[in-house]
């Protein structure tokens, strides 16, 4: 019981960096500018100001990169329903292999998205550096990854 109320915080504390990641504005960070997936802010004065991305990113890979964060989220989210419904109906003895392919996936998808951000979209820069969100994405990756192998191993006991 001790093991699945662990395996379970660790899969909520995977989603809550998923979404963090995704979220929060600090992929790329300056002195003056903080990137995240959706837009930027710009420091002006003592004010932060939102602004688009400008045309500095290839739009193809910027989207990749956001298509593939959310898409890790709502795999880890619906692998973490999946593992629910699963010790309720799975029979003794059986492998959470559907929630393992699920969370496998997420996995999958939040590499792409790091890996695209770092190849493509900042590869150049001088200024600046990677900030807390980009991490966190990279923290995801790992925590997803071990959830996965788990699930995959992981069998459903008898009473």
């Amino acid at each position: 019981m001790l093991v699945l109320a662990g395996i379970v915080v660790l899969h909520i504390t995977t989603i809550i960096l998923l979404l963090v990641a995704t979220i929060d504005n600090a992929w790329w960070i300056t002195n003056t500018v903080s990137t995240d997936l959706w837009g930027k802010w710009v420091l002006t004065g003592s004010d932060w100001h939102y602004t688009n991305l400008n045309n500095n990113y290839p739009e193809e890979f910027l989207q990749a990169v956001q298509a593939t964060s959310v898409l890790a989220c709502v795999f880890a989210i619906l692998a973490l329903f999946v593992f629910v419904a699963q010790l309720f109906t799975l029979p003794k003895g059986q492998r959470f292999t559907f929630t393992g392919v699920l969370q496998l996936i997420a996995c999958l998808c939040i590499m792409i998205a790091a890996s695209i951000y770092t190849a493509e979209l900042h590869a150049n820069d001088t200024q600046g550096g990677y900030g807390h969100s980009y991490v966190l994405a990279w923290i995801s990756f790992v925590l997803t990854f071990l959830l996965a192998i788990t699930y995959l191993v992981l069998r459903k006991k008898g009473e």
